[in-house]
């Protein structure tokens, strides 16, 4: 029976009073037939069941819970049923000098019936689950939460405090013991007192005092004491002549050098004094390639066009003209100019010049610098500015010209007939060529040595975009067309 000890003694159990008649009936009933007896007083050794929560299940424990009697045990009267579900009767394991462990079932264990199933459990066995998490010994949580882990680390300096699992329950009362997780040694790092360690040797000291003259040959540069240059020194590691690198750790080496600084800088003298290297040699520790300098396009500023300038001086007019009496307002130009007798003005006497402005050209008359004064007509060039304003215009144009088009080439290549040409149209011509880009000018080339129009020629290149077929395709098309002019004359002859 399970009711029954090792002596094959009937187990004796206490019921409150205050239980319902029927209940207490099936109590009787129930542990009768697994061999235990129910008493009407309160035994010395035995089981007090009651109903948690009441006033008389705590004045029944007040009144006989004694260290004096260890072997009395105070359960919910569930008890006898879940006994006689697990078929065997369930040790309290859960008390400690004849009280019972206080534990918290935290608010991780989200699911109600498994609350619920986990309080029973712990008081079957002796627990009380209905502490607070700053009383209570014991807290269970969920260990697939983060929170989980926060309370390990909040509580893991506090004495007689243990986070565990919901599961913990469930282990202990299999195992019929209260057993805490228990704690493992985590080496901290560093050497256990009276462990051996790897001296340095002559051969180790000599080795780091090579790579130190390498790479900071001269202690002024500094970065000797630095971490980046030991660092580097066992990243040398995959290297097989640097094996000896692994005998030491990086701060190790640094300790090393840093702790014996004056003798080794001797050392480290006497190997610069013989390999005699220069100041930033490539290799040494802190210098780096420098970064190629792009270089910049000069940005080529306008000056104002002639055009420009006329319209500031017509305004400046128009403001004399209508003001009576107002002296004449006059623009100097930014040149230059000779004074009487060939002799030149001082150099502070000329203005300053702007990047805006242009020198004048040779060749160009002093008179087109003549400005209006007052109410007088514009100068010759302000007029020829109005009045030949499409000539200046298709001058100005060809001398800007990038693309191909007929206006940008000089008349002799595009093959017109022939007229002598006059000064402006030959400077035209000549600023056109100079302008022209270099595949632009090839095809000009090709236009005027075979005598074909630049526009036949731009389209043949247009399609095949090679220059070489097209400067044999025209010499082809002009050897053809000889041929045929001389078969001409010949026919003509005959007759």
């Amino acid at each position: 029976p399970i009711f029954q000890d090792t002596n094959g003694l009937a187990v004796k159990f206490f019921i409150q009073k205050d239980i319902s008649q029927e209940t207490q009936a099936e109590l009787c009933e129930t542990i009768t037939s697994l061999g235990g007896r129910v008493e009407a007083k309160v035994p010395r050794q035995g089981y007090i069941l009651v109903q948690p929560g009441t006033a008389e299940a705590e004045r029944l424990r007040l009144c006989w819970a004694s260290p004096d009697r260890p072997e009395r045990y105070f359960v919910p009267y569930t008890y006898v049923e879940a006994c006689k579900i697990a078929g065997m009767l369930l040790k309290q394991i859960f008390v400690e000098n004849g009280a019972p462990i206080k534990m918290h079932i935290h608010h991780s264990i989200a699911n109600v019936n498994a609350r619920a199933a986990l309080s029973q459990r712990i008081m079957h066995s002796g627990g009380d689950p209905t502490a607070s998490p700053q009383s209570a010994r014991v807290i269970l949580a969920d260990p697939n939460t983060e929170v989980f882990q926060h309370l390990v680390k909040s509580y893991q300096g506090v004495p007689d405090k243990y986070i565990e699992s919901y599961l913990w329950v469930k282990k202990c009362v299999e195992k019929g013991a209260l057993l805490y997780t228990p704690l493992v040694y985590k080496n901290p790092g560093g050497r256990r007192p009276g462990e051996e360690r790897t001296s340095f040797t002559e051969e180790d000291e000599e080795r780091l005092c090579q790579w130190i003259a390498t790479k900071i040959p001269y202690k002024e540069t500094g970065g000797r004491t630095g971490n980046r240059l030991y660092q580097q020194l066992c990243e040398m590691v995959v290297d097989p002549e640097y094996a000896w690198v692994t005998r030491h750790t990086w701060q190790s080496w640094r300790e090393r050098y840093k702790k014996n600084s004056v003798r080794l800088d001797n050392l480290i003298a006497a190997i610069v004094e013989q390999k005699k290297p220069a100041h930033g040699e490539k290799g040494q520790y802190g210098y780096v390639r420098k970064v190629e300098e792009r270089a910049r396009r000069a940005r080529k500023r306008r000056g104002k066009s002639a055009e420009e300038a006329f319209q500031t001086e017509k305004i400046i007019g128009d403001i004399n003209k209508n003001v009576p009496g107002t002296p004449p307002i006059i623009i100097f130009p930014s040149m230059p100019t000779e004074l009487p007798g060939g002799s030149q003005p001082s150099t502070s006497a000329i203005p300053r010049v702007s990047p805006d402005e242009e020198e004048m050209e040779d060749g160009e008359d002093i008179e087109d610098w003549r400005i209006q004064v007052g109410n007088e007509p514009p100068p010759a060039w302000g007029k020829r500015g109005v009045d030949t304003e499409g000539e200046n215009k298709e001058l100005h144009n060809a001398k800007r010209a990038r693309s191909l088009n007929r206006s940008n080439y000089p008349s002799s290549v595009l093959g017109d007939e022939p007229r002598p040409p006059s000064s402006s149209q030959t400077s035209g011509d000549a600023a056109a060529h100079i302008n022209l880009h270099v595949i632009d000018q090839a095809i000009c080339d090709i236009a005027h040595e075979y005598r074909f129009t630049v526009e036949e020629v731009k389209e043949f290149y247009d399609k095949c975009g090679e220059m070489e077929r097209t400067r044999a395709r025209f010499r082809k098309m002009r050897e053809l067309l000889t041929t045929i002019s001389e078969g001409i004359g010949d026919e003509g002859n005959a007759s």
